[in-house]
């Protein structure tokens, strides 16, 4: 027996963007979706059906007019970002989720600024330490400089 999945009150247009190689076979099953590198693609795609969604899927691998033209031809009320990359570089996904916005469409995921902070560990220690987050001491060693451990960095 499936699991009962509630209904939403509206039905919303969902455009899931997935990295190209990982668009789900619109004839998968869950069998196959078990080992399939697109698993968890399949997975989030069928839940939104599931919960009564009309969902889109669009491949994104080098361009963005794809997306632009999906999203000006029929207005999604909702982009799901499943994007870790674009054209294969993992930092350019903030470029993505930027032009969403420039599009003015909600999506899911972090916005452009806070993917840009969580890439940058020292960064993001001292905004959390300014705001008195406690967080484990640490320091950056530049590349081709010689490592020096300051000495308020202990080891266990």
């Amino acid at each position: 027996m499936s699991p009962r999945v509630p209904q939403v009150r509206r039905k919303l247009r969902v455009l899931a963007l997935v990295e190209a190689p990982l668009v789900p076979p619109e004839d998968a099953s869950v069998r196959d979706a078990a080992a399939a590198p697109w698993k968890t693609e399949f997975d989030v795609i069928r839940t939104l059906r599931r919960l009564g969604h009309e969902v889109r899927v669009l491949g994104v691998d080098t361009d963005l007019g794809p997306i632009r033209e999906a999203v000006t031809s029929t207005p999604p009320d909702l982009v799901f970002n499943l994007l870790e990359d674009f054209d294969d570089v993992p930092i350019y996904d903030q470029n993505v989720v930027s032009y969403l916005e420039l599009l003015r469409v909600p999506y899911t995921g972090c916005n452009p600024r806070g993917l840009i902070l969580s890439r940058d560990k020292a960064l993001s220690k001292k905004v959390l330490s300014y705001h008195r987050v406690r967080v484990p001491e640490f320091t950056v060693v530049r590349v081709g400089q010689p490592v020096r451990r300051p000495k308020r960095l202990a080891f266990p």
